[in-house]
């Protein structure tokens, strides 16, 4: 989907910020805690044994993992009386991770994290993140003064998860042509999306729109009482920057702290969100070839890794090589392996030896790449990742291009941005054919909020650095904090922005204005 993702046969696909990583988490439908704590009341917290044993040898035994579950209402309506219609008077399970060091001191209260997607599981993400620096995870300055509390956010994983797309669908979404050229194959694209929809809506009918970003927001300030805290102090990464962003506007008053990472553009609309992240994923995975071309060391289809893998999704189209499972490495398979790398700057070597690989006849890296970043299981299961990322995209949006207009755009935007702009433009047909009405999210400013920092990456694909002023424009009270590097989200890559966001966080001490941090 936009903003966040890349669609392709109406399906928004995604990756967390552990982009690539197995989580030793908690199994979806996993029971996070007993019985769930009704709305306005106190939640057990209840030791969560299946982490603690997936963590041993891990270098995280200093840390105490914690379940609870709370009910929120379905429908919150729109905060100034009792909502009425859909959902009315029924509830949604939230569930919640707490992660405390036991070298806790100086405890400032609870850092609630959100990994993205939409789709992302924030109790996931708080595991992850608890790993420590040497996993890609919180310094000890935080874990030391906050617990790391994340929740997945309704309709997703262990939240009361939608789940209405078959695994038979998710494949043929992946694998489907990410550039329907002829008009058969772009009707083929079109009708597998309304069947997607079609599936959901006949799942969900008229509750669909209550998985929209508004009602997930004020979730979130119930989470925030359930832990215990009189003002949220809140990471989001991603689609998590607009989680953040529209709690701000809801709740100004209960802010401490935000750090809004990977900033999302909350005023553009689908089509223009759908071709910024054509441009970003265009400038990455050039950024992706000169590097091939100075490395040729490292990357075996230097030095012309554009022509390489343009090349292999030509021959995948016509011969694709089957793979171990039977499948078939299809262009999009093909594709989604180059999403997947382009998170982050360590995968371009991973992606050039994909291709490398490919093109010598074994698939595997491919199908590795594309399922890490699909959430496919080696038996051919998917999480609920991609149901709960059309519930929510589609929900918040307004705008429904027609069939046609997308057609145009798949022709204009394969001129602009060859490679990721026809994908981007079908994609749009996502939310075309989903069914339901819509609930969209505030887009204005956050008035009485403390400073909120808004952190970009120069080289972001999914979320393009352009979007990083605009979404601290709107607030009002957002300060930029930019990263001169490459890949998906910035805290915490290096010590420039680590100690910016730690002092954020901690003290409440605000980045100077326009401080820029090196790449290295």
């Amino acid at each position: 989907m936009r903003r966040f993702r890349l669609t392709l046969a109406g399906l928004a696909t995604a990756v967390l910020v552990a982009a690539g990583c197995t989580l030793p988490a908690i199994a979806p439908g996993t029971d996070t805690g007993g019985e769930a704590a009704a709305p306005g009341t106190a939640p057990t917290w209840r030791a969560c044994p299946e982490v603690a044993e997936d963590l041993v040898g891990r270098g995280a035994s200093d840390i105490r993992y914690e379940c609870a579950r709370i009910k929120v209402p379905r429908n919150w309506g729109t905060g100034s009386g009792a909502a009425t219609g859909p959902g009315a008077g029924q509830t949604f399970e939230i569930a919640l991770l707490r992660a405390r060091s036991t070298k806790q001191r100086d405890r400032i209260g609870s850092l609630v994290v959100n990994p993205g997607g939409p789709g992302g599981s924030g109790v996931d993400t708080a595991v992850y993140l608890s790993f420590g620096p040497a996993f890609g995870g919180l310094p000890a300055s935080i874990t030391d003064r906050f617990d790391i509390v994340g929740f997945d956010p309704r309709g997703v994983s262990r939240s009361s998860p939608v789940k209405c797309i078959p695994d038979a669908d998710l494949d043929a979404s992946f694998g489907y042509d990410p550039d329907p050229e002829s008009q058969q194959s772009f009707d083929g694209f079109a009708e597998l999306s309304r069947k997607i929809g079609r599936g959901c809506g006949d799942r969900y009918g008229d509750q669909l729109p209550l998985y929209g970003t508004e009602q997930a927001a004020r979730d979130m300030d119930a989470v925030r009482a359930a832990v215990g805290d009189d003002k949220l102090t809140y990471l989001g990464y991603s689609y998590g920057t607009l989680l953040g962003a529209t709690y701000a506007q809801l709740y100004p008053q209960r802010v401490r702290a935000l750090v809004l990472d990977g900033a999302v553009d909350p005023r553009q609309g689908l089509v223009a969100g759908s071709e910024s992240q054509a441009k970003g994923f265009e400038r990455a995975f050039s950024n992706f070839t000169t590097w091939c071309a100075a490395n040729a060391g490292r990357c075996p289809i230097a030095p012309d890794a554009r022509a390489a893998v343009t090349s292999a999704i030509d021959k995948a189209r016509v011969s694709p090589v089957r793979g171990d499972d039977g499948r078939e490495a299809t262009a999009g398979w093909v594709f989604y392996a180059i999403i997947s790398s382009l998170y982050t700057e360590s995968g371009w070597q991973e992606l050039a030896g994909a291709i490398d690989k490919l093109e010598g006849g074994d698939p595997e890296d491919v199908f590795r790449l594309a399922d890490a970043y699909a959430d496919r299981d080696s038996d051919g299961h998917y999480s609920n990742m991609f149901d709960a990322n059309l519930a929510v995209n589609c929900a918040d949006e307004e705008e429904k291009p027609s069939v046609q207009r997308i057609r145009q755009l798949q022709s204009q935007w394969r001129a602009k941005y060859p490679l990721f702009g026809p994908a981007l433009a079908a994609g749009l047909l996502s939310c075309t054919e989903w069914p339901g009405g819509r609930d969209p999210y505030p887009t204005g400013r956050a008035d009485g909020a403390p400073p909120i920092l808004v952190v970009g990456t120069t080289g972001d694909p999914a979320t393009p650095y352009e979007q990083t002023g605009e979404l601290a424009t709107m607030l009002g009270v957002g300060r930029v904090l930019t990263w001169e590097g490459e890949g998906h989200t910035a805290y915490p890559q290096t010590s420039c922005i680590t100690e910016a966001v730690d002092a954020y966080l901690i003290d409440l001490t605000v980045p100077r204005e326009g401080l820029r941090c090196p790449a290295r």
